[in-house]
């Protein structure tokens, strides 16, 4: 079901004068539920819209395909389904390819298509996995994403540092520690998602 627009709008209207303010008195907030309905749409709701198979289009077919494919340094965000509160990061992915080839914008395509919707950072994580390995066949596929969760540095300053990493491997590529390591090692290496 697509986002309404006009729905959104008065959500946000009625959210500001539960919470006593005044959109129409307020020249801070006159124009506020308009502005933050259209940011939902495009960057809290898009991805639902998005099909990872359209995403991944037709993939390249590899005459020698390399043993893996890892690009990392994918920056993200997200809207925790919880608490409602945006959370940033960088997601790493990998795959190893059996006679198909995608080109590295759409696995940032596909990280977007995860991430732009309300949805827990672990379930983000094992999607872009798992959905590598099904859709191009790949012997196996990872996902390491880490993120700064504004949930948990909101409440106050002793878990404002706090930087949450999940992983996600599927097929083959729970069998390769060697990747496992490379892309665990390109979160700790990236550092904190600012």
């Amino acid at each position: 079901m697509p986002a309404d627009s006009e729905a959104l709008r008065a959500a946000i209207d009625a959210l500001l004068r539960a919470s006593g303010r005044d959109p129409a008195g307020d020249l801070d907030l006159k124009q506020t539920a308009e502005r933050v309905a259209r940011l939902w749409q495009t960057e809290f709701l898009a991805g639902y819209d998005m099909d990872p198979r359209v995403i991944l289009g037709e993939p390249v077919l590899g005459e020698a395909d390399p043993d893996a494919v890892v690009v990392g340094g994918l920056r993200f965000h997200a809207m925790c389904p919880h608490h409602l509160v945006p959370y940033r990061g960088v997601a790493h992915v990998a795959y190893l390819p059996q006679g198909k080839l995608v080109g590295f914008g759409r696995l940032a395509d596909l990280v977007d298509c995860f991430t732009k919707r309300l949805t827990l950072q672990e379930r983000a994580t094992h999607q872009i996995a798992d959905t590598l390995w099904k859709e191009l066949g790949a012997r196996g596929a990872g996902c390491v994403i880490e993120a700064e969760q504004l949930c948990l540095a909101l409440p106050g300053e002793k878990h404002d540092q706090s930087g949450v990493v999940t992983s996600a491997f599927v097929g083959e590529m729970r069998d390769r520690p060697d990747l496992k390591a490379r892309l665990l090692a390109a979160a700790n290496l990236g550092g904190r998602a600012r």
